[in-house]
């Protein structure tokens, strides 16, 4: 009555896990992406420091910008 008839029957609901949070939780496939993303941001600042045109400067850096993210979310993800 007043809503509450399916309160009892109520299924708890699964929470949404990344295919990014299952794979870091293996620490050897943790390492392996860490190296990986450490050696592209490599090659981003090497680009970046080569010159080039503006819009692909403006791309790298933001490409750059989201590696850098991705190192930090891998190192606080190894710190649990």
């Amino acid at each position: 009555m007043f809503g509450l008839e399916g309160h009892k029957k109520k299924k708890k609901v699964e929470e949404f896990v990344f295919d990014l949070e299952v794979e870091l939780k293996d620490p050897q496939k943790r390492m392996s992406i860490k190296k990986d993303v450490e050696g592209k941001i490599q090659q981003i600042k090497n680009l970046l420091r080569g010159g080039g045109d503006k819009g692909g400067f403006d791309q790298l850096g933001v490409l750059l910008h989201g590696y850098t993210s991705l190192l930090r979310v891998i190192g606080r993800f190894g710190a649990k």
